[in-house]
């Protein structure tokens, strides 16, 4: 069975890199039928950043991405928290000292810090006796435990970047067990994923030099190795890997600002893999089942809000009915204070006009108040309507409707329809001045039938007489 794990430290927010990691994993997982799970990795105690925790949980559930194993569903794999199993990674250690693939290494603050940033350790410790090793650590001497880099070339395939080859030489005696007992990243790393069963390890493309050292150690172990998919850098408008630091937002700042979690999932499985076909809106079990991993792409992607808000538009426009009307009644009850309108229809007219909820009051604030306008809206060339016509246009229509005694939108767009037809006008000289005359707006949720319906004979009257006003003081 396929098993994957997100495995992030403790140290903030999730970052759009961070939840990408985890929705290829978890995509990885379920399209093979196999377990996704979630380690936390808090062995680095300096960084632990409050509330981290709860952060990740919290992503992972509004994502969607429901793991299978966890630290707060447990497992028969746990504890999934790296600091609760500090006593398994020592051992496993001791055993690579024994076997030479390892080594104590008492050297201090003093003698590290005379190494220049790119010098590697020097190995004096290696030559140390085993009597000598022993009355250090009888004294209580500090001490780490170093991985000992073997002569040679190490080779890895990458699903994504191929096969790659790196010289030991390049690489420097890492620190497995710390002086305070606990392992370090790398280390702990490899012994939880054999020990979890991970068979696949999908991670940024900034640990690809890292790799050969977890391979070095799965061969010192005599482990399987699991399959590696490194991915690609994200990069903000700037063409910069997307930090916090510098101002690129968060999976909770996207939320924030007003998109939806569906949304972002959607676009972020986008930065860096590509569909077979040229679909790009995908439900999560529709991004399960036509994930494919040999279609991810090694070159960065570049993270474009405009991107996005179409997306999010797009996830609102296919909301069932009754889903958009519990976002968004809430919205149009603040925003519209007038008696007797129909909010239910009101949000239907928005649905498809919007690409963020907030975007609603603007859309309709027309409906309490008729905004201050100018005539030139009563121009428009596609529309063949200008000033003078959409006057005369104008009367016609406020007799018309004035003489209707049903007022509800098919007589109302029963009345206007003959009215062009008798006119023997296009529809667009009859509805663009009626529409401008109920909305002061250049761009309103719905046509000029629909808003005579919305706003009521008495006020949709009025408002056709101010337009009319307006226009002939503008005509003198």
């Amino acid at each position: 069975m396929i098993r994957t794990r997100f495995a992030p430290s403790p140290t903030g927010y999730m970052h759009i890199g961070n939840l990408r990691t985890a929705l290829y994993e978890y995509l990885i997982a379920k399209h093979y039928g196999g377990r996704f799970i979630l380690r936390i990795e808090d062995t680095d105690q300096n960084r632990w950043v409050d509330g981290s925790v709860e952060a990740i949980h919290n992503t992972l559930i509004t994502a969607g991405l429901r793991y299978d194993e966890g630290p707060d569903i447990g497992g028969e794999y746990g504890p999934y928290v790296q600091s609760r199993r500090k006593d398994i990674y020592l051992k496993y250690a001791q055993e690579l000292v024994a076997n030479g693939k390892a080594y104590y290494c008492f050297c201090g603050k003093e003698c590290l810090d005379a190494l220049t940033e790119h010098e590697k350790y020097d190995r004096r410790c290696l030559n140390l006796t085993a009597e000598e090793i022993q009355a250090k650590l009888a004294s209580g001497a500090p001490y780490v435990i170093r991985q000992l880099i073997p002569d040679g070339e190490t080779r890895f395939l990458d699903l994504v970047f191929g096969d790659i080859t790196i010289n030991n030489d390049e690489l420097d005696d890492q620190v497995l067990i710390k002086s305070d007992g606990l392992p370090t990243y790398n280390f702990a790393n490899v012994i939880d994923d054999h020990l979890m069963e991970i068979t696949h390890v999908i991670r940024g493309n900034e640990y690809l030099s890292s790799t050969p050292k977890y391979n070095l150690l799965y061969d010192a172990f005599r482990w399987k190795i699991p399959v590696y998919i490194h991915l690609p850098l994200i990069l903000n408008a700037n063409g910069e890997k997307m930090s916090k630091r510098k101002g690129d937002a968060s999976f909770e700042d996207l939320l924030a600002q007003g998109f939806l979690p569906e949304a972002v999932v959607n676009y972020i499985a986008l930065l860096g893999w590509s569909p077979a076909d040229n679909n790009e809106i995908f439900s999560l079990p529709e991004l399960i089942e036509q994930f494919d991993e040999t279609r991810l792409s090694k070159a960065p992607s570049a993270f474009d809000t405009r991107k996005l808000t179409w997306i999010n538009g797009e996830y609102i426009k296919k909301l069932a009915p009754e889903a958009f009307q519990a976002m968004s009644l809430p919205v149009l009850k603040s925003a519209v204070k007038t008696p007797g309108i129909d909010l239910v229809s009101v949000s239907e007219m928005v649905q498809t006009r919007i690409n963020f909820i907030y975007e609603i009051p603007q859309l309709v604030d027309f409906i309490d108040k008729l905004p201050d306008y100018g005539a030139e809206l009563y121009t428009h060339k596609k529309m063949k309507t200008n000033t003078e016509n959409s006057l005369a246009n104008l009367k016609h229509a406020l007799t018309v409707l004035y003489g209707l005694n049903l007022w509800d939108l098919t007589h109302i767009h029963d009345a206007l329809a003959g009215l062009v037809e008798s006119l023997g006008i296009k529809n667009g000289q009859m509805l663009w001045p009626v529409r401008t005359a109920l909305s002061g707006k250049p761009s309103s949720p719905c046509g000029a039938a629909e808003l005579c319906a919305l706003l009521g004979k008495d006020e949709s009257l009025k408002r056709i007489q101010m337009g009319i006003a307006l226009l002939e003081s503008y005509l003198m």
